[in-house]
């Protein structure tokens, strides 16, 4: 049986082929019964699809190979704390799990900022585990971030006026 250790290292990947593509490194994957069925990296950018967040891209392919919207059993490794919308998917799709490396302290759905995945007001909650591999979902995200200010700074003399470079800068 894999660890979480194992699947957080498979959404690390997938986070740097994010990065690889220009887009905020973030990957998950979905497991169910010790099996990947999903997998995602963020994609907006290039999707031009606001709601191409990893977690997202993971959770529609991984409801295509089981052949339903309801994904009960599933546990979702994803490197950042789900935003809001992604939160909501979770429940929505009733995961059972979710494990995430680093907080979003910007945008977090499940701990940051609100606590959607696990609330009582909820008719299903997932079960949290945070902060697995944090350091390297860090060290990858806070990597991209730096690289995206210097450009920004040698492109734009200095001038940091660009609201996307700090997106998730507090991550």
């Amino acid at each position: 049986m894999r660890t979480d250790e194992e699947f957080m290292e498979m959404a690390l990947a997938l986070a740097s082929e994010a990065r690889r593509a220009g887009e905020a490194p973030v990957g998950a994957v979905v497991v169910k019964d010790g099996a990947v069925v999903g997998r995602g990296f963020n994609s907006p950018v290039s999707r031009v699809d606001p709601a191409a967040h990893a977690e997202i891209l993971a959770l529609r392919e991984a409801a295509q190979r089981v052949g339903n919207y309801r994904l009960n059993g599933t546990t979702l490794y994803v490197t950042l704390e789900p935003c809001v919308m992604c939160a909501g998917a979770l429940v929505t799709a009733r995961v059972a799990r979710v494990v995430f490396g680093s907080r979003d302290l910007r945008f977090g759905g499940v701990r940051s900022k609100f606590r959607l995945a696990d609330n009582e007001l909820l008719n299903h909650r997932v079960e949290v585990a945070e902060g697995v591999l944090a350091a390297e979902c860090l060290r990858l995200l806070r990597g991209f971030f730096e690289e995206r200010r210097r450009r920004t700074a040698s492109t734009h003399g200095g001038d940091l006026a660009d609201a996307d470079v700090a997106e998730h800068d507090d991550a």
